[in-house]
């Protein structure tokens, strides 16, 4: 007999995925730019850019004594195409997921781990207004996530429930916009998308709706001069998310979906050939509907995020 995630764990997860599968921000030499979504400033024409990150979401609830760990550990490549065309790839090399519950059979565990869905992006500057010590860039994206990770694992219990495998085994696109403001002290960037969730073996995760914040100001050194090998940043962050209910053979679950907003304190040292970032993520408001987390109570509820990003130079041109 399968034995289901509770909804309340279903909600959790379901949390969690969206923010270890955001997209990740390009890196500009010299600069800061946001930890936990995409910026608007440039990636010049033959410019590479590797991006390292690991992500850990911790959770907990009340019902049935749940406790969630979500590990990634995703790489972002990331291409100037041209001047204005930047095109992105977010491998999740790696994607563990559990959820410890207590039920009538005793406490169970159930997960999996594996490589992730891959998602493509691409990025354009449609408006770009430069000032003496400052710039201000509107950047549009778009991309598809693509179903590369699986979605069928079963362990004792069954198949293992949809949130808690390594894929989603759906085609999702997603598109959104992106501006970013930067002076020579400070930095803030906000972007706002939406995200297509399909249907795959009857099961489609709700739709996603985002928007961020993100402020950087630079704390070391706070005169400018010659021979300085690094700036230190303050990073504060904004995620608001809005995830619609699942569906099952066709029939909503009501305890699917929700808003979530979290606040994310970060710091990052930067440099002209690389960045080393960290952020926590911290839930400021919760609402789930149904019998989610907001309603029973979440609690130890967090995300880190710690990475690195390094430039290069791809001599050939298109």
């Amino acid at each position: 007999m399968a034995i289901p995630v509770s909804a309340s764990g279903v909600q959790l997860i379901t949390a969690a995925l969206v923010i270890l599968s955001s997209p990740l921000p390009p890196v500009r030499p010299a600069t800061a730019g946001p930890i936990t979504f995409n910026t608007a400033l440039p990636i010049s024409k033959g410019q590479g850019i590797v991006r390292g990150q690991a992500r850990v979401v911790r959770g907990t609830a009340g019902t049935m004594d749940q406790e969630l760990t979500a590990v990634a550990a995703p790489a972002a490549l990331a291409y100037g195409l041209t001047r204005d065309l930047a095109l992105f790839a977010v491998l999740p090399l790696f994607v563990h997921k559990s959820l410890d519950l207590t039920t009538p059979m005793g406490r169970i565990g159930r997960g999996s781990n594996g490589f992730g869905d891959v998602r493509f992006l691409a990025r354009y500057t449609l408006l770009q207004l430069d000032h003496p010590g400052s710039t201000l860039r509107v950047a549009p994206f778009a991309g598809l996530q693509v179903p590369t990770g699986d979605h069928d694992r079963s362990d004792r219990f069954g198949t293992i429930p949809r949130p808690l495998q390594p894929g989603s085994g759906a085609w999702d696109p997603l598109g959104g916009t992106v501006l970013t403001y930067q002076t020579l002290d400070w930095e803030f960037d906000t972007d706002a998308g939406y995200k297509f969730n399909t249907t795959a073996d009857q099961f489609s995760f709700g739709d996603e709706a985002f928007t961020d914040q993100s402020i950087q100001y630079r704390v070391w050194p706070r005169v400018l001069g010659p021979g300085v090998p690094g700036f230190l940043y303050a990073v504060l962050e904004s995620n608001l998310i809005w995830t619609g209910k699942n569906r099952m053979n066709g029939r909503v679950d009501p305890d699917s979906g929700g808003l979530i907003w979290y606040l994310d304190p970060g710091v990052q040292y930067v440099t002209e050939r690389y960045v080393l970032e960290a952020a926590v993520q911290l839930p400021a408001v919760t609402s789930l509907n149904g019998a989610g987390l907001g309603k029973n109570g979440l609690g130890n509820d967090f995300q880190l995020v710690a990475g690195f990003r390094w430039n290069f130079f791809v001599p050939y041109h298109f």
